[in-house]
């Protein structure tokens, strides 16, 4: 048995593209986008007619509606090659409003309507700001199904199993450039690696703290820089993977044991924490890495949506 085979045991496997095409070869369960893998995308000729449809149907709509009809459209030719779920992000430029955020998510639902796709087979995706975990509350309370991406943080992790949202994406590879960066020439690779990951230790963190506590908030590992990070995570709710990695799994004839068991957590000591506003803009606060990497996060998709934009002329 390969990798991704064993870890597909006991793991939801998650193709992390926004390439459709690829999809067939790994046989994933749930899809990610977010706009960097579509700017990616339509820039391939079997991408770009779903852009100039996109632009030629709605452009005289604005560009906010061509963005929006774009992202459906890919979410749509995802989900005839998987069987689960597509995340669909709301624009990053709105991470700071939550109505903004609440009324661009429903009329990404609304349009998923219209092509025949219910609800239950979209996430919407949002930075893991104070404002969208707060939009998030709210639309999981309307059946909206949310993703709360851009984690970093532990305080961010509460706050959104507090808010009850459907799951979290924490950022593996992003805290550990962090971290690998920060340090310099004492990075030591080897030590640092696998369950030593700083990235993979968050995530592991965020895991036993829901299952001891009964948070039924699913964890989506995301973000991987190397395939020891996910075999290190093998057990968690989800795992979201690139294409790249997936491969490398399917090549991989290596024995995968389960790394993170619901079972085990429950019988942890794990204190019960809980936020507030006040409390969880001092906790991101005091946490540099976190602060950084969500601000540095949303404006790199920022700088893509407006990428695409300019694309739609």
């Amino acid at each position: 048995m390969n990798q991704l085979d064993a870890l597909k045991q006991f793991t939801t496997v998650v193709a992390d593209t926004g390439d459709f095409h690829q999809l067939a070869a790994y046989a994933p369960q749930d899809a990610t986008t977010n706009p960097s893998l579509i700017l990616k995308a339509v820039q391939k000729p079997e991408y770009a007619p779903l852009l100039a449809d996109a632009v030629a149907k709605h452009g005289a709509q604005g560009k906010d509606e061509v963005m929006n009809r774009l992202l459906v459209a890919f979410g749509c030719e995802i989900l005839k090659h998987i069987p689960g779920r597509v995340s669909t992000e709301v624009d990053a430029r709105l991470s700071f409003d939550t109505e903004a955020t609440v009324a661009r998510a429903r009329r990404i639902i609304e349009l998923f309507a219209v092509e025949g796709v219910g609800k239950d087979r979209v996430l919407i995706k949002m930075a893991s700001t104070w404002e969208g975990i707060q939009a998030a509350a709210q639309l999981e309370r309307e059946g909206i199904h949310c993703n709360l991406t851009l984690l970093f943080s532990f305080a961010q992790a509460v706050a959104c199993g507090q808010a009850k949202v459907q799951l979290i994406s924490p950022f593996v590879g992003r805290i550990y450039d962090w971290y690998k960066k920060n340090a310099g020439a004492a990075w030591d690779e080897a030590a640092m690696a696998e369950a030593n990951d700083p990235g993979v230790q968050s995530v592991r963190a965020i895991y036993n703290f829901y299952k001891k506590h009964g948070i039924a908030t699913e964890v989506m590992g995301a973000s991987f820089r190397n395939v020891g990070q996910i075999t290190a995570l093998a057990g968690c709710d989800l795992l979201t993977i690139s294409p790249d990695l997936l491969s490398k799994l399917a090549a991989n004839e290596a024995p995968l044991p389960q790394a993170l068991d619901a079972a085990a957590a429950q019988a942890m000591d794990i204190p019960l924490v809980t936020h507030d506003e006040a409390s969880f803009r001092f906790a991101m606060n005091e946490d540099a890495m976190a602060t950084e990497k969500l601000a540095e996060g949303i404006r790199a998709f920022v700088v893509d949506t407006h990428k695409l934009e300019a694309m739609m002329g």
